[in-house]
């Protein structure tokens, strides 16, 4: 088998990495410009037919897993919340029944302010959601529409309030260098986000993603480096005066409400993703492999039925895990345990010492017996970083 070549190459894992449970749900209202995630805009959306789907999905995926426990489980899309809080309870009590979730497991679901209500959202709480996380963007009217966003700033800060009464713990996601957009309009967002009291913030830079109306027609006015570059300065100082940990390059949370999901992810851990054009991650003793669910959500629907939903199965060659876990473990500003890269890669550390050694003679991580970190350079210059370990 081509697993076999990592068991000869490396250690091999004695216990896999830990585990979570990834679910798209792919429909959304309208797509956005800016948005290359696997999202179809679909006004009658066949809840019964696809809730079906997943539980074949995780059927037949669970001698992947068995034996082992499910310590967060996110939804994603696409808009969850255009799904009923009835088929929220029912996708979560199918895997209850089929899994080993956790009693206190994390649960997100990715909402749109647009699609949110207060019925809603005591639904989600009530069928077991744990946490939301919001898609608000931005608080300002005309950055919204140049965007593409379906919801206002009224929306917006009516969504962020209703999270704030419901669940223990949200996420309000915001974007910065936006088109038209100076420092002073993304400190005013910034300011409203605040006033909420978010245990976490996600904070990104547009991008102008290849596949995207976006990427082929480029908005005017787009900010240039030194604005955004400002941009991302003051942010990354105001939510650090406000209480919020800078933990990964785009995520900012209070003690102890990091995302346990993205935090596994970001660690090179495992996860199961159902759903179309779901990927995971699976660790095996004598292999790591990465699937693809097919992307299309009929075709996807059509092919669990005859256990025909997976689209694409790879095994993750010694060669290439050094870069596979470092594009995620040196996302985290606090980096990793030394001992991390040996326990989910099944590879010594030096398997990447030449990396390392470049990394360090241009100042971009730091690391001793216990720890390896990227500096402040090596944040600012991630790519160039993760270019070492190719």
């Amino acid at each position: 088998m081509e697993g076999k070549i990592l068991m000869r190459a490396g250690a091999g894992l004695t216990v896999p990495p830990p585990l979570t449970l990834y679910i798209h749900l792919p429909w959304c209202v309208k797509k956005c410009p800016y948005c290359d995630f696997n999202s179809h805009a679909l006004d009658n959306i066949p809840e019964d037919a696809y809730i079906a789907a997943l539980a074949r999905d995780i059927e037949l995926a669970l001698p992947e897993i068995w034996g082992r426990k499910i310590h967060a489980v996110f939804f994603g899309g696409g808009t969850p919340s255009l799904f009923s809080p009835e088929g929220i309870d029912r996708i979560l009590a199918m895997v209850r029944t089929l899994t080993q979730l956790e009693p206190l497991a994390e649960i997100t679901l990715e909402a749109n302010p647009g699609t949110v209500e207060a019925g809603r959202f005591r639904g989600y709480h009530a069928a077991g959601i744990t946490r939301v996380s919001l898609g608000i963007q931005s608080f300002d009217d005309d950055m919204l529409q140049r965007i593409g966003r379906i919801h206002g700033a009224a929306e917006a800060k009516h969504a962020a309030e209703l999270a704030a009464k419901t669940f223990d713990t949200f996420n309000l996601d915001l974007m910065y260098a936006l088109p038209g957009q100076n420092l002073g309009m993304l400190q005013a967002d910034i300011e409203t986000a605040l006033a909420f009291a978010p245990p976490h913030l996600s904070c990104y830079h547009l991008t102008l993603e290849p596949n995207t109306a976006f990427g082929h027609s480029p908005p005017p006015r787009l900010p240039d480096d030194d604005a955004a570059a400002a941009m991302q300065e003051w942010l990354e100082e105001r939510l650090g005066t406000a209480g919020l940990e800078h933990y990964e390059t785009s995520a900012f949370a209070r003690p102890g409400h990091r995302c346990r999901h993205n935090l596994n992810y970001w660690s090179f851990g495992d996860y199961l993703g159902i759903g179309a054009g779901a990927h995971s991650k699976l660790s095996f003793h004598d292999r790591i492999v990465r699937q693809m669910r097919v992307k299309h959500p009929m075709q996807y629907m059509q092919g669990a039925e005859r256990g025909e939903h997976i689209a694409e199965t790879r095994t993750i060659s010694p060669s290439e895990l050094p870069f596979e876990f470092m594009m995620n473990a040196l996302r985290l500003n606090e980096g990793f345990p030394t001992p991390l890269f040996a326990r989910h890669t099944g590879l010594p550390l030096t398997a990447c010492l030449a990396g390392l050694q470049a990394a360090e003679a241009k100042g971009l991580i730091e690391r001793d017996l216990e720890t390896l970190r990227p500096t402040g350079k090596g944040r600012r210059f991630l790519n160039e970083l993760l270019m070492l370990f190719l």
